[in-house]
């Protein structure tokens, strides 16, 4: 072990050759280090055994029961599935494994044993998936106990993860403190090797909660202490690019002017600030923050034209290929409608090479004044002729790197970012400390509210006729599923969870045949998601089942009824997100938030925070709210969580930690602490690190 380090590759680690090692590869494990730091998404704990007969709803179980027969095998959608009963006299459960044919020898009939795994309902069989196999003895020493749950990929399992985190975990001693001791004392802080230990081995929920609040902390310590500590130069830097701001209101007039529709107050005083910023001498670097369909696209093409009649160029990336063609498209409309002087061309990597080309000498030469696309843009090939202004749109999508690379391709260009993902303010001065913020807290006037209804599943029956109703007038829905298939060896103890394949093919069941039907996940290939999505924005398609690749971008004014299955996974910031694809046309839209089979307190917590969803459609308010509702274990299950900037951290349930950081390192940098000069020297060392290469570095 003394000669295992953290930055070793895993193939040292004691039972792992090269062959074994591409699981772990696949899952983004190198070192011995990511392995440390590869933590567990979730927790459970073994069932006591139930009878058969009293297994009447949905959930994990744990069964003692007899092996009835010898397997069958078959393949589905590309999975091989093992399919056998068990029975333990009072009824049978059948059980389905999924990729797992080397496990057809130990299925012998009459062997029995524990079973436990996620059951389901098919027609009248009682349906386990993916169980476990115990003996008396795996048993008696599970039940009760806590077990993580890993993210998984390929051939990995959390056996084979957690045999080998036994290796390294005292490794995870070389990991020296960077913070002061009376930051650790003061705000009950472990230490990281203690807080790594209890993450992947914990007894309690107690020891994750207090392993998290460490990880928590050292990941906002991270993300400000570099927006801190790496700020060069002075706040404001000279710009070579200075609009006077008659000209950059006389750009905005002459795109408003031909506007179908009246902007409203907060996007004229936006649009007003902007002009500011680029007539100011320095550099622009603002954000501008809007609840979904507040209008910040049009703002952001104002700053654009401002700029393009001047004889400058202006960039936006977006983060999908499918955001990056809808705003070339409606940039495209408007320069042809209202005579713009636009010569925009989207960079995005499905681009054929020999058209990529053309563009890139386009954009070199200056024929191409307005570039649009995906993190194609940033390609080192791409270069620019004089680019003055860069826009990315859902900017928490891009880590720092991406923005300051696009930054890279002009000098000193003014920057523009736009997000719609609902922050609470008190949370937003903190995470957007480096930039100044201006907010569009109105929606256009014409827009209809969104009605919205909170429900378990017994409504799905009614829902799917409202579906076909408002299908019948014309319009179009999306339901969204968290899963995209079952028997994922992504997405173990996710019971009862809906997803995207097996939903579809129900549908198509239930649904008439002139009710077309498509699915979209982030699995596909690009050019398979804008296929689906063109569909789906023609009309040809009426009911897209996708997961939450739709919450950014989408504009289809068509689509009315927005249906989430297992709303309780979600974040509500998320779920409001997903709600902003509809209500974007003159038609009334309706969101549906179908909440999963929980029981009991969870149940009652659950409806209470969706029910925030039902009351109102102010996504700042949303936001504060779920803040307020968030409790210490909601970072479980909840797929959004604030920003994904953070691995770990969670800006609602860790707001308080959040807080505490800031005024911490603030404190540190006003006392000049002797540990912020090994700190600053560490995070210079690496231009974008991760808390993972955070903890590595100090040693």
């Amino acid at each position: 072990m003394a000669l295992l380090q953290l930055s070793d590759p895993v193939t040292k680690i004691k039972g792992i050759g090269e062959k074994s090692a591409e699981s772990f590869y696949a899952a983004g494990i190198y070192t011995v280090n990511g392995l440390l730091h590869y933590f567990p998404r979730n927790y459970t704990s073994l069932p006591e055994a139930t009878p058969i007969r009293e297994i009447t709803k949905e959930g994990k179980r744990t069964v003692y029961g007899k092996i009835m027969n010898t397997p069958a095998m078959f393949s589905s959608r590309g999975k091989t599935i093992l399919s056998f009963f068990v029975s333990d006299g009072t009824g049978r459960l059948k059980v389905n494994l999924f990729n797992m044919p080397y496990m057809r020898k130990q299925i012998q009939p009459g062997r029995e044993c524990y079973f436990s795994g996620a059951c389901s309902f098919k027609g009248t069989d009682v349906l386990m998936s993916q169980p476990k196999f115990l003996s008396k003895e795996q048993y008696e020493a599970e039940c009760g106990a806590l077990s993580p749950v890993y993210p998984l990929r390929k051939e990995l399992s959390n056996t084979k993860l957690q045999k080998a985190l036994k290796e390294v975990l005292p490794l995870a001693g070389d990991i020296s403190e960077y913070l002061p001791p009376e930051v650790l004392a003061g705000e009950g802080l472990l230490s990281i090797p203690e807080a790594i230990r209890l993450m992947h081995f914990p007894k309690t929920m107690e020891d994750v909660y207090a392993a998290r609040k460490r990880l928590a902390f050292d990941e906002f310590f991270l993300f400000l202490a570099r927006m801190e500590l790496l700020k060069q130069g002075p706040d404001k830097i000279a710009s070579r690019y200075i609009y006077p701001e008659n000209d950059a209101r006389a750009a905005a007039d002459q795109l408003i002017t031909h506007l179908p529709y009246e902007l409203t107050g907060a996007q004229k005083r936006t649009i007003t600030e902007i002009q500011k910023d680029l007539s100011s001498g320095y550099c622009m670097n603002r954000l501008v923050q809007g609840d979904v369909g507040s209008g910040k696209t049009v703002v952001a093409f104002a700053a654009a034209l401002a700029v393009v009649n001047a004889g400058a160029q202006a960039a936006l990336m977006a983060p999908t290929e499918v955001l990056a063609a809808q705003h070339y498209k409606d940039i495209c409309k408007m320069s042809e409608d209202y005579g713009l002087p636009f010569r925009p061309a989207l960079l995005t990597g499905s681009v054929k090479a020999s058209e990529k080309k053309r563009i890139k000498e386009g954009i070199a030469n200056g024929e191409i004044n307005f570039m649009i696309g995906t993190q194609a843009l940033i390609q080192e090939d791409v270069e620019t002729q004089n680019l003055a202004l860069i826009i990315t749109d859902e900017q928490h999508r891009f880590g720092v790197r991406q923005r300051m690379e696009l930054a890279r391709k002009g000098c000193a260009p003014h920057v523009l970012v736009m997000s719609a993902t609902p922050i609470p303010r008190t949370l937003g001065l903190i995470l957007y400390g480096d930039l100044d913020v201006s907010l569009i807290d109105e929606l256009p006037a014409k827009r209809l509210p969104i009605k919205n209804t909170v429900v378990d599943g017994s409504y799905r029956t009614k829902l799917y006729q409202f579906i076909l109703k408002r299908v019948s007038e014309g319009r179009q829905a999306y339901i969204i599923c968290p899963m995209v298939e079952a028997g994922d060896e992504e997405c173990e103890a996710t019971e009862g969870l809906a997803n995207v394949t097996d939903y579809a093919e129900e549908l198509k069941q239930k649904f008439p045949p002139e009710v077309t039907i498509d699915v979209l996940h982030g699995r596909m290939k690009p050019a398979e998601k804008n296929d689906v999505m063109q569909r789906f924005a023609s009309g040809e398609t009426k009911v897209l089942v996708s997961t939450t690749v739709v919450e950014v971008g989408v504009n289809v004014p068509n689509a009315t009824v927005m249906m989430v299955e297992n709303a309780e996974r979600f974040g509500l910031a998320q779920l409001h997100q997903l709600r902003g694809r509809v209500g974007r046309g003159e038609w009334q839209s309706y969101c549906m938030f179908v909440s999963g089979n929980e029981e009991g307190e969870m149940s009652k917590r659950t409806q209470e925070r969706l029910k925030i969803l039902a009351e109102t459609n102010d996504g700042f308010k949303i936001a504060e709210e779920d803040l307020k509702q968030r409790g210490p274990g909601d970072f479980f299950g909840l797929r959004q969580s604030g920003l994904p900037y953070f691995k770990i951290a969670d800006i609602y349930t860790d707001a308080e930690v959040l807080k505490r950081v800031k005024q911490i390192l603030t404190d540190m940098i006003r006392d000049n602490n002797e540990h912020l000069a090994n700190l600053k020297q560490a995070l210079f060392a690496k231009e974008e690190m991760d808390y993972i290469d955070f903890h590595g570095i100090c040693l």
